[in-house]
């Protein structure tokens, strides 16, 4: 039977601790997938400090996602 949570003590893990945990593994198994080329690093923060600046310029993903559906309708 495979490990579960509380056999091994992380359901006494905070979220923080948990999430920490999770990316640990994920880098773990595929840390290629992990790494940003110096240009996606800037771009991304470029981006979250755009947001950062004026967070009501998104689209929320309701309003996205009824524009997407009624673009299928017709």
């Amino acid at each position: 039977m495979p490990p579960t949570l509380a056999s091994l003590g992380l359901d006494q893990l905070s979220r923080d601790e948990r999430l920490a945990l999770v990316q640990a593994l994920w880098d773990s198994i595929a840390p290629e997938a992990t790494l940003l080329t110096e240009a996606q690093r800037t771009e991304l923060e470029r981006r979250a400090d755009e947001d950062d600046a004026s967070p009501d310029d998104g689209v929320p993903w309701e309003q996205v996602k009824a524009q997407a559906r009624a673009g299928f309708k017709s």
